[in-house]
């Protein structure tokens, strides 16, 4: 479906929103990310019947859930059969806001303005982001899913959160860089988020400013911003220097399971 794509371009779902194959990158060594193995997208709990017909037809073994405990049980992924769903909740850790605690701001203009006004938004994601690499939660839940990316019958894959722009944000960036895509590409995937993902929240933005909230609040928390990835690739960098030994030494995934990572995902 996406085989003469440009890469990173939108899967076009009207049911399932930032839908993308992460396939038809090059990286710094010549080689390509394969495309058809590894797909990102926002939670499947909307998949309409057709659509599930089109994801179905991507050939999926496996579905990773990035998303809090709460999240999966309130918004249950609709799959296709016969694809395996893995659990890997990144935010368990948390106690501050998160991504994952989005629905009480959106729901309340009071309470958004008092938390999210004069930068208060930016700040929050920024240190939601650090989170996804400092809590054991996300070197748990991220360890999960690229070891489990490493075992027979698990590709194709797709994997996700609630918006599919921040833990599957970093996801994707993270892999990147250690599959050697150049910064300038990596960052460029990630902020396709605001082209993809922002439409198709309009109508987010539409009930909050019907009940008295102000939208432009809304933007730190449902787009992506480079800050967001310079503050996890700053976390990352500090307590383990390079992104192969955050994989090693903090998703325990050594070198030889790196090599085969790679082994997998380029050509």
């Amino acid at each position: 479906m996406t085989d003469q794509a440009a890469p990173g371009a939108l899967i076009d779902l009207a049911s399932l929103p930032n839908l993308r194959d992460l396939g038809g990158h090059a990286t710094r060594d010549g080689r390509t990310v394969r495309r058809g193995l590894l797909y990102r997208s926002t939670e499947l709990s909307r998949l309409s019947e057709s659509d599930r017909a089109a994801v179905a037809g991507f050939g999926l073994h496996t579905v990773f859930d990035l998303r809090t405990a709460a999240e999966q049980q309130s918004q249950p992924d609709l799959l296709p059969e016969a694809i395996t769903l893995i659990p890997c909740d990144v935010m368990a850790d948390a106690t501050g806001a998160a991504p994952a605690q989005m629905e009480e701001v959106l729901s309340d203009p009071t309470k958004a303005a008092s938390l999210l006004a004069d930068g208060q938004g930016m700040a929050y994601m920024v240190g939601a982001y650090r989170q996804f690499v400092a809590m054991p939660s996300g070197l748990a839940a991220y360890h999960r899913l690229f070891s489990t990316l490493l075992e027979p019958g698990t590709l194709p894959a797709l994997f996700h959160c609630a918006t599919g722009k921040d833990r599957t944000g970093w996801a994707t960036a993270a892999l990147f860089m250690l599959l050697g895509v150049p910064d300038e590409d990596v960052r460029a995937e990630y902020l396709l988020t605001n082209d993809y993902l922002l439409p198709a929240l309009k109508p987010v933005f539409d009930m909050f400013a019907a009940v008295g909230g102000n939208p432009e609040l809304l933007h730190p928390l449902l787009g992506v911003d480079a800050s967001y990835l310079d503050a996890a690739v700053d976390e990352m960098g500090a307590r383990y220097g390079t992104v192969e030994s955050y994989f090693a030494d903090g998703l325990q995934l050594d070198a030889a399971a790196q090599d085969q990572l790679k082994g997998l995902l380029l050509e």
